[in-house]
């Protein structure tokens, strides 16, 4: 089917939620997708973080064809072989104790607030029941998942979203301070803020969040979804810490493009949830957790980390000296694979944005000033130099042909501290 005829049927059938980029993708290999004209594109997103280990991998690819032919789904009301295998090794990766899986990120982060109002209210404390989350959070697009997300876009259009939740300032010890009592049940943070353009947790931020909820008893519940999973060079990017949550969830890279997460909690946690209390249809089933396990395979055996680590550093290496060579950079966050360029104007990167894609390069802008890189897990340094090279003329370009925002008033420069920026330690 050509593109016109797909963009016709999807006008006429299909709910208008996105704004799609006039490309029909048929297949990839490696960290390049392949549209229906034959051209080539060179992927520093991989699906907002989903295809760490790129397109059509053999030992994937295998996996599915092989546990396709024998079962792809069981009611959970019986037992199947490869969901206490991966929950097994989830828990070994984490260090926490039990597992429940989902269809996704946000349901995985539903379940998540569910269990947090479970763990207060089994201990008799009826009024816990308030999250403390971040400013510029994103949690996904579920009812409670909306609620703990603090841009209003993403909850205007379904209010009045859950009641109970206070944002706080991202990073500022003592807001987090003065906002917390004892009628707060969990505290919500995303150990690097993906949507909110790249803001790693500082290491003191974190630290007070994790006294703080021990002291009480409230949750201390990290969302991964974007940052897990060996994105930031290891497993947890909360293992760059010296600070262990409470609940962690997981999705996007964990089944290598089939719909897959994961809620992992303490064992103390895990005991306020009981049979009939939570539940889905298809989480868990034996097609994505048998892929699953072959991801984390794939990780260990090929020592991907170590290579996240070292491509990881090139990149923000590189991405680094074009921050000294164009003004209109503002700042270059990121830890492994997970990168970002606030630029000074929204419509500044939604033009570099836009041209990359012209130069066959997928990345996208988030927080509207921020271009984001999420590449694959296995992208080479070439196919990096190739990147930066491509943003550095673009950004040459577009600063001599006026693109910028003539009237943009720069804010001062903000860091992160050292520690956090480069990878928490």
């Amino acid at each position: 089917m050509s593109l016109a005829k797909v963009q016709k049927a999807e006008e006429k059938y299909v709910l208008h939620t996105y704004d799609r980029h006039p490309i029909l993708f048929t297949h990839g290999k490696g960290a390049y997708l392949y549209a229906d004209d034959g051209s080539k594109y060179l992927d520093f997103l991989s699906g907002i973080g989903v295809m760490a280990l790129g397109y059509s991998h053999p030992a994937v690819t295998k996996t599915i064809k092989e546990q396709a032919g024998k079962l792809v789904h069981v009611s959970n009301l019986f037992y199947t072989e490869f969901p206490s295998v991966l929950a097994q090794k989830l828990v070994k990766l984490s260090g926490l104790d039990r597992v429940f899986f989902s269809n996704s990120g946000t349901e995985a982060w539903e379940g998540a607030l569910k269990i947090a109002r479970a763990v207060a209210s089994g201990k008799g404390l009826k009024k816990r029941t308030k999250f403390l989350a971040m400013e510029n959070s994103f949690h996904g697009r579920t009812m409670g998942s909306v609620a703990t997300t603090y841009t209003e876009k993403y909850r205007k259009p379904f209010a009045p979203v859950m009641p109970g939740v206070t944002f706080v300032k991202f990073n500022d010890v003592e807001d987090l301070k003065s906002k917390f009592g004892e009628d707060v049940c969990a505290i919500c943070i995303e150990t690097i803020q993906g949507e909110g353009g790249i803001h790693p947790v500082s290491p003191e931020f974190l630290k007070t969040a994790r006294e703080l909820t021990e002291a009480s008893g409230a949750l201390l519940m990290l969302d991964e979804i974007q940052c897990g999973l060996g994105r930031t060079g290891k497993m947890f990017a909360y293992q760059h810490y010296k600070v262990k949550p409470d609940v962690v969830t997981l999705a996007k890279p964990l089944a290598a493009g089939l719909p897959l997460g994961a809620i992992i909690v303490t064992a103390d946690v895990a005991g306020a949830i009981h049979p009939g209390m939570h539940g889905t249809t298809f989480g868990g089933g034996p097609l994505a957790c048998a892929v699953a396990l072959e991801v984390l395979k794939v990780l260990e055996e090929e020592k991907i980390l170590a290579h996240v680590k070292e491509v990881g550093g090139y990149f923000l290496d590189l991405l680094q000296q074009l921050d000294a060579r164009h003004g209109c950079i503002v700042d270059v966050r990121g830890v492994g694979l997970m990168a970002g360029v606030e630029l000074d104007s929204a419509e500044l990167a939604k033009a570099v944005q836009k041209a990359m894609l012209a130069e066959k390069i997928i990345i996208n802008r988030t927080h509207e000033t921020v271009l984001r890189f999420l590449p694959p897990f296995i992208v080479t340094k070439k196919e990096v130099e190739v990147v930066v090279k491509a943003l550095d003329q673009i950004l040459s370009s577009c600063a001599s042909s006026g693109d910028a925002a003539p009237a943009v008033v720069r804010s001062p420069r903000q860091r992160l501290p050292k520690a956090s920026a480069s990878g928490a330690k």
